[in-house]
């Protein structure tokens, strides 16, 4: 029947890691959670429910019971008919649950899609290992109602309820919600963030929870949660797989391949009625459904009478498939008192300890098996004892090849099991008559993300990009250079050789980067708080979309100022932008199926004149107009994209968003792919990139010995706490100031061209970002320095001397730098210097 702790299952962590639970209402939190440790420094601590029947199997009584003491509590709050909304995966049943108490129509969202069912809404869960929520009922109008329910296992932030209220409100236009958790471990802030999202929405917010409380978390708890993963796993562990290597007395029971046990294998086809739900995936209506579905539990119960043993009896759901595994359990238990317990597979990776007091004994892991739900990577079943039977509930889409094969399910489950009933219920997916045309039913491709893609962890930018690593798209800069100018090529259509730096200017980046990482952590606090308080006003967080790649370190440092100093976990992905060819447009509709587009924020790390930024503009209003409220549900509850670009430095004075308008060396504009998290510049080619695909950019994977991308991140990182008294100070001043762009840059630009004699304003890059670029990437004709600035310019005489390109030092000029591409390509042209147009 499991392991029964003699301690409260969250005691070996209280005392390993100091983690402490304070209660305010309620159940005793005690009796409805205990604590695991996962493989995150952000979050190490997880709640593990010990009423869920998720990670614990359970006594299904228990279950029930407390998903319908949760619903007695949300009755006492609504006085209108409410339709429930419960969260995949771990909520699935719950929800049901509350529904069941409140006689309600009930949806749970779902990562299963279905080709032709329209999606309604739509959220993510940024602190989930699987982030996005579709909503897929079967009756487009299935959440129209005044009340709508959320029902998850726990609150710890509130953020993923926000995200859902804000994604859903402008639909269907909910008066009242309801927030209903086993345990609300919310602080005085994340409340307020609520209290605050009412208010500015107009609606009515309650929580209910059974019990109520506080986390009190060390400051060194990623320390100390590390020290504890590596003492039990050591240096031999996959990361993400639950295992039970370590020392002795913290063991536990991993299923694997070859691990399979004897175990008889029994299938039964359910007598369950096609066309009657199996839960919530799709919504189920109990004035529609509740009799047919009583009638199917009983059947099925009836189908399994004489196929279990004696002895104990396990049954286990998978994933997303909770309440009628657990219905099934709880009418198995009925019929044979104390010989049942529920719970249910996940995808969830945690740390088991075979130790008493703590959570999770043991972890069986086994292959995914439900396509396409699943995706790849481990799935995972805890806590399991030895059985004389295992019930394993899934349904037809779930009921694939991988189920048995040799690192499957069956595989993992037969070492627990001496007998494992397969019961497949039938799939419960609407029957699809006509096809749906909406733009938002188009399949989209999926964001690129570390280590696969770039060297950043997946959890700091999703790259919104087509890989193009295998493709030889590199060319000698001079016979690029010509191509561009002569016409017969766009830059974007090719990458020039990465840029190799020699140990002199790795010395003069490291220089840099040690004299100005105080500069950049003040300039990167200002930017976001400037950010944070110019989204206040729109509901949810703010999303970061970085212009790759330049813009994809800062928003980076962003995201983790804003998670370092407001506890916010802000999504960020990086995107392409080529000028005279726009945004790309396919990864603004990537975002606005998943975000309210008026919560995303463009992110770049510089201006010089300006030129990206009109092309912003130009093409965010594209964007707005051809996504209309049919075309993507991200602005059908969060309006339109705005072309604000919040950037580090705007020495141009282009944008109002910035931390400063200096014109001073920001080191990562130093080096190429290997301070960006080693991707290329982007790529827009259309023998490469199709009219559904993102924009490409190659990972160079190869360069890793050079990379130096999260170690400019956590040297400026590294001194938020050094600056935060300095940007309190003047955070105020900053935030009051007017910002309005003045262009100066631009006017600059123009009287530099026409100074030289250049016709084009493109050709003339001004600011120490884009002159370092112009030498690392392009044929410069001159560098132009101011003398006054010259403590941020060593590395760009360094790349001119290397380059040959003469420097010409310019007092007063209005940048510290200006690097000049002259027409030197175009046929027939003869410049200043005498020399000719072709070459």
């Amino acid at each position: 029947m499991g392991h029964s702790a003699r301690r409260w299952p969250g005691s070996f962590v209280a005392d390993r890691l100091g983690i402490r639970l304070h209660p305010s209402g309620g159940r005793p939190l005690t009796e409805l959670v205990g604590i695991a440790v996962r493989r995150n420094p952000r979050r190490v601590q997880l709640l593990v429910s010990r009423v869920l029947g998720k990670h614990v199997p359970t006594d299904p009584a228990v279950v029930r019971a407390a998903g319908l003491a949760l619903g007695d509590l949300v009755a006492g709050t609504v006085d209108a008919a409410p339709v429930v909304l419960g969260y995949a995966e771990t909520a699935t049943g719950l929800g049901h649950l509350v529904a069941e108490a409140l006689g309600a129509p009930y949806l749970h969202s779902t990562r299963r899609p279905v080709a032709g069912v329209a999606e309604v809404g739509g959220f993510e869960e940024e602190h989930s290992h699987a982030t996005s929520h579709l909503l897929l009922p079967a009756d487009p109008g299935f959440l129209a109602a005044d009340t709508l329910v959320l029902v998850d296992d726990e609150l710890s932030t509130g953020r993923t309820v926000r995200n859902t209220i804000a994604a859903l409100h402008g639909r269907f236009g909910h008066r009242h919600y309801v927030t209903a958790a086993l345990v609300d471990l919310r602080g005085p802030r994340e409340r307020a963030a609520m209290d605050r999202l009412a208010t500015e929405l107009g609606v009515t917010i309650d929580c209910v929870a059974l019990g109520a409380g506080t986390v009190e978390l060390p400051t060194d708890l990623g320390a100390r949660g590390a020290a504890l993963i590596e003492e039990v796993e050591g240096d031999g562990a996959r990361p993400g797989t639950p295992t039970s290597a370590g020392p002795a007395g913290l063991t536990g029971l991993t299923g694997s391949a070859g691990l399979t046990g004897s175990a008889e294998i029994v299938r039964i086809a359910a007598p369950w009625p096609a066309g009657v739900p199996l839960g919530g995936r799709h919504g189920f209506d109990p004035a529609r459904h509740g009799e047919a579905f009583e009638e199917a539990v009983a059947a099925t119960v009836a189908a399994l009478a004489g196929q279990l043993p004696a002895s104990a009896v396990h049954v286990l759901g998978t994933e997303e498939l909770m309440y009628a595994p657990l219905r099934i359990a709880d009418a198995l238990a009925a019929r044979h008192p104390g010989r049942v317990t529920f719970s249910s597979t996940t995808r969830s990776p945690v740390l088991s300890i075979d130790a008493d007091g703590y959570a999770v004994r043991t972890a069986l892991t086994f292959g995914s098996h439900d396509d396409p739900a699943d995706g790849p990577g481990p799935r995972f079943a805890y806590n399991l004892g030895r059985y004389g039977a295992v019930v394993l509930v899934l349904d037809e889409p779930a009921d694939t090849p991988a189920l048995t094969e040799a690192g499957g399910l069956l595989a993992a489950l037969g070492a627990v099991a001496d007998r494992i009933v397969v019961l497949t219920l039938p799939s419960d997916a609407p029957r699809v008559i006509e096809p749906l045309p909406e733009p938002r039913s188009e399949p989209l491709p999926e964001p690129l993300r570390g280590p696969e893609f770039g060297s950043y962890p997946a959890d700091e930018v999703a790259w919104l990009l087509t890989d193009l690593s295998a493709v030889e798209l590199e060319a000698p800069t001079e016979e690029r250079e010509e191509a561009i100018q002569a016409g017969r090529a766009h830059y974007a259509e090719s990458l020039p050789v990465e840029y190799q730096p020699d140990a002199a200017y790795q010395e003069l980046f490291a220089a840099a980067l040690a004299a100005g990482a105080d500069r950049i952590a003040h300039a990167v606090a200002l930017v976001t708080e400037q950010v944070l308080a110019r989204r206040r006003d729109v509901p949810g967080e703010p999303v970061l979309v970085s212009l790759a790649r330049a813009g994809t370190p800062i928003g980076v440092l962003m995201r983790r100022w804003a998670r370092e100093r407001h506890g916010l976990d802000l999504p960020h992905y990086a995107l392409s932008i080529v000028r005279g060819r726009g945004i790309d447009q396919v990864a603004l509709r990537y975002l606005a199926r998943h975000h309210a587009p008026a919560q995303v924020m463009f992110v770049d790390g510089w201006t010089g004149k300006g030129a990206i930024t009109r092309e912003l503009a130009a093409s965010v209003e594209q964007a707005n107009a051809s996504l209309g409220l049919s075309a993507c549900r991200g602005e059908a509850s969060g309006g339109l994209f705005s072309a604000e670009l919040a950037v580090l430095a705007d020495p141009g004075s282009c944008v109002e968003i910035h931390g400063t308008r200096e014109d001073y060396l920001i080191p990562s504009a130093c080096l190429n792919s290997t301070v960006s998290g080693l991707v290329s510049r982007t790529v827009l080619n259309d023998d490469l990139i199709g009219p559904g695909d993102f924009h490409g950019a190659k990972f160079y994977a190869d360069l890793a010995a050079s990379d130096v991308s999260n170690d400019f991140i956590a040297t400026v990182a590294g001194r938020f706490d050094a600056v935060r008294d300095r940007v309190a100070a003047d955070l105020p001043a900053h935030l009051a100031a007017d910002h309005t762009p003045t262009w100066a840059g631009w006017r600059a630009v123009e009287e530099i061209a026409a100074a030289y004699e250049i016709g084009e304003v493109n050709l003339v890059k001004p600011g120490v970002g884009e002159t370092t670029r112009v030498l690392l990437r392009r044929v410069p004709w001159r560098i132009l320095v101011n003398p006054d600035r010259a403590a941020d310019l060593a590395h760009v005489r360094l790349l001119a001397e290397q380059r040959g390109v003469p420097v010409e030092e310019v007092p007063g000029l209005p940048y510290s730098c200006v690097g000049l591409i002259h027409q030197r390509f175009t046929r027939g042209a003869v410049y200043a210097d005498g020399t000719g147009g072709a070459r």
